[in-house]
């Protein structure tokens, strides 16, 4: 049996989030309903539904007099949500690190290599994408499911907070590429699982910290 086609509703979700999570719809951009339905070549009656559902999930707000827009970000959650991070990912990772195969290593090698050309011609949405692949890769064989299923409640929450570092703070990618090496020389090095679990957590600590300071420098120009 085939599988049902999305319905408007669900095409105009899907189309909306896409832009709200990688940037090209911002915080505070109004969404027009008619502008969008046209657009998708659809009535507004699904964009709206979809706006509703953009809504439950935090990325949508609506001001009176004004509408839909996108939600604006919020910093203290993000804080907060990449501090879980750096514990639970971290864990997963050290737990993970002793059932990873030659194989697994070869695989986020290569994706930290297509990392590092992105550095050329920086693109922060796809860098993005190659970033939680390679992380996904090395925590993916984590036999904890509870810990597993706390790192992908975090990544979520990111993507609900739409904050990208390597958008905002584009010179902590290169230094991101430099420590995923360092990480898998002491995996494949067999380093204790303790080890990696710390090196794993500072570097998500060091992109926090690159991003607090980013924004610390803004606010005392």
């Amino acid at each position: 049996m085939s599988e049902l086609a999305p319905s408007k509703s669900e095409l105009a979700h899907t189309f909306l989030r896409e832009r709200i999570i990688d940037g090209r719809f911002g915080p505070g951009y109004r969404l027009v309903l008619a502008a969008i339905a046209k657009q998708l070549d659809i009535s507004a009656v699904p964009v709206r539904e979809a706006i509703r559902m953009l809504e439950a999930e935090g990325l949508v707000s609506y001001e009176r007099n004004v509408g839909a827009m996108v939600a604006m970000t919020d910093e203290a959650e993000y804080f907060t949500t990449m501090q879980t991070l750096a514990i639970v990912e971290g864990a997963a990772t050290g737990l993970a690190c002793g059932l990873l195969g030659a194989a697994d290593l070869a695989r986020a090698r290569e994706v930290n290599s297509r990392m590092a050309a992105c550095l050329e011609e920086f693109d922060p949405h796809e860098f993005t994408a190659l970033n939680r692949e390679f992380h996904a890769l090395l925590f993916g064989k984590c036999p904890n499911a509870h810990l597993l299923e706390l790192v992908h409640r975090g990544w979520a929450r990111l993507d609900v907070l739409r904050y990208s570092t390597p958008r905002f703070v584009p010179g902590r990618a290169r230094e991101s590429v430099a420590e995923h090496k360092q990480l898998l020389v002491l995996i494949s090095d067999r380093a204790s699982a303790w080890d990696v679990e710390l090196a794993a957590r500072a570097h998500r600590t060091a992109t926090l910290d690159a991003f607090l300071a980013r924004q610390s420098g803004q606010l005392t120009r």
